[in-house]
């Protein structure tokens, strides 16, 4: 068939900065919670080791919620594919999905389907280029694969 038999693809730029910006916010929020410490302003209150637990604790929060950025991923095999995006997943067979485009100034790929819906790719991300260009071909070809093995069954 000449297609390889299964695609599995992620965002690069977008794994990169949500692993990089989730450690800086640990470090940051770690350092605030260092520095809290002594009398909270002019009343009677203290900073206490709950407090400073407590901004870390913030900070793991908000890293954890940057790092739902690598979570899109998308496998696709003759059969069909499974789209995760960073809310919400998909696992749709070939013989729904009209056309896989990449539409001219759209961040991401995009399933349209037969019913007029649109089903975006946050994995295949324009910003990635060649990366995002060589999935998206690999997508196309196990698409139109499918297509032929339909019409020949």
């Amino acid at each position: 068939m000449g297609v390889s038999s299964t695609v599995l693809a992620r965002p690069r730029r977008a794994r990169i900065i949500a692993f990089v910006l989730a450690a800086v916010v640990v470090v940051v929020f770690t350092l605030i919670a260092l520095g809290l410490h002594g009398k909270t302003g002019d009343g009677p209150g203290y900073f206490q080791r709950g407090d400073q637990a407590a901004m870390i604790g913030l900070g793991i929060c908000a890293a954890l919620a940057i790092l739902l950025m690598a979570r899109p991923k998308v496998e696709a095999d003759e059969a069909g594919v499974r789209v995760q995006n960073i809310i919400g997943s998909y696992d749709l067979p070939w013989d729904v999905v009209r056309a896989v485009s990449f539409g001219r100034g759209t961040p991401w790929l995009t399933l349209d389907l037969h019913d007029d819906e649109r089903v975006a790719v946050m994995a295949v991300q324009m910003a990635d280029k060649e990366h995002a260009v060589k999935a998206a071909r690999q997508l196309r070809a196990l698409h139109s694969a499918s297509l032929t093995s339909s019409v020949v069954e």
